[in-house]
Order: C-alpha cells, then structure tokens, then sequence
C-alpha cells in the first residue's frame, strides 16, 4: 500500500482560514477509497463558536455525509497537532489515521499534553503519523501570529 498525502490540500485550507482572520489550521478527510469528502479550516471567530476547529468542522460534515457518528478507515490531515477536544471527537469517530503537520507542544492533544489516545478511557487509538509537511504549516503560524503582535 503507498502512502499518498493530502496535506497540501489542508494546508490550501490553513491559507484560506488565515484570510479570514482565523488561525490558519486546515484540514481535511479522505474516505477509504481515497477520495476526499471533507474539508475546512478553522472558523472560530466567524461562527463565534470555541469548537470550530477544522477537524471538528471536517468530521461533523463527513459524519452527515455518511449518515453514521463512525467514520473507520478514514485518515484525517491537518496542519496542527490537534487539541485534546480534536483528538476526543477523533477518537469517537474511530477515524483510522490522523496526520498532522507541525507539532503543538503548548496545546497539542496528541503527542504533547493531554495525550489523549495513550489514556485508558480513549475508545480507539487511530494510527499517528507526524510532522508531514510541518515546515510550511508551522510558518503559517509562525507569520500569523508575528502579525497580531505587530
């Protein structure tokens, strides 16, 4: 099986949220086919609502989608180590991989902090591949945040 990403994509997303004021994490999710059936970044502030991550937004639309709460043998992409919240609702959805970009060692869920699918109360533990396109996500922060303090 060859490994084909996506992060490109979820970070064309993560550009997009940064146009719009939002921090720019992008994500998307690709069914078992390989198709892509969802996508967003995060709309916090526009929707005024503190879960409008892009995992969140992207596993919501894709659960609709598929008329199910469990999405097995989907990958998730994101541009950032998702939260504990993410990584919650990750977990619940039993979303079989999730890749993400650049590491959060101040709000990560994953690999830093809350650490959430090493825990005995996780559900499911989806496979974890880091630091795939981290380079380019972990500059959009970077210069993102560089231009509030400015």
């Amino acid at each position: 099986m060859s490994f084909v990403s996506h992060m490109d994509e979820a970070l064309a997303e993560a550009r997009a949220a940064a146009a719009r004021g939002e921090v720019p994490v992008g994500a998307v999710l690709v069914a078992p086919g390989g198709e892509v059936i969802a996508r967003a970044g995060n709309r916090t502030r526009e929707l005024r609502d503190p879960s409008a991550h892009a995992e969140m937004l992207v596993i919501r639309a894709a659960c609709a989608a598929a008329g199910s709460e469990r999405l097995p043998g989907h990958v998730l992409y994101v541009t950032l180590e998702p939260c504990a919240m993410c990584a919650a609702m990750i977990a619940a959805a039993r979303i079989a991989r999730v890749v993400y970009a650049a590491p959060d060692p101040k709000s990560g869920g994953v690999d830093h902090g809350a650490r959430v699918f090493t825990h005995p109360q996780a559900h499911h533990a989806p496979e974890v591949l880091g630091g795939i396109g981290e380079e380019e996500a972990a500059a959009l922060l970077r210069d993102f945040f560089a231009a509030r303090r400015d």
